[in-house]
């Protein structure tokens, strides 16, 4: 568990020194550290990664072990995207009963808020910060985000 007095001193620490991003590791717990354009901190609290364990990869069965060349596979989705600031639960409405900020097929520009991410109780409006036509949702409602994983796709 964290240590909240050393997160708070190592927050501080940002500051003063005017960082926007520091990551610490130790022999038990790694701590990434951002802050965002507004000035909020979101930490980021991970357990060491366990020492690989080495074990026998199981065998295909020959169907499996070659896939069929008459199978295509779907083109790989184009377009630019719009990605989380940070990490948190996202929400696509500013509340349970409301209509989504944005859908598929909506127009959006720059200033055009699309989604809502909750951090530490702080709920963070989200806007496109670039313009173009919503093709794809890419995150389910209360689903958690990380740091720029996409969102939207647009094209």
């Amino acid at each position: 568990m964290i240590d909240v007095k050393k997160l708070k001193a190592l927050i501080e620490l940002m500051a003063t020194h005017d960082l926007t991003q520091m990551d610490l590791e130790d022999g038990t717990e790694k701590i990434k550290l951002r802050r965002g354009p507004d000035g909020s901190v979101q930490p980021v609290v991970m357990p060491a990664a366990p020492a690989p364990v080495a074990a026998a990869a199981p065998a295909l069965p020959p169907a499996a072990a070659a896939p069929e060349p008459a199978a295509a596979e779907a083109p790989a989705p184009t377009g630019p995207t719009i990605d989380s600031p940070m990490v948190g639960t996202f929400y696509s409405a500013s509340s349970p009963d409301a209509d989504a900020f944005v859908k598929v097929g909506d127009a959006v520009s720059a200033d055009t808020v699309v989604c809502i991410v909750e951090a530490m109780k702080v709920f963070n409006e989200i806007k496109a910060e670039t313009s173009g036509t919503v093709a794809e949702v890419l995150i389910e409602n209360g689903q958690a985000v990380e740091f720029g994983q996409p969102l939207f796709r647009l094209k």
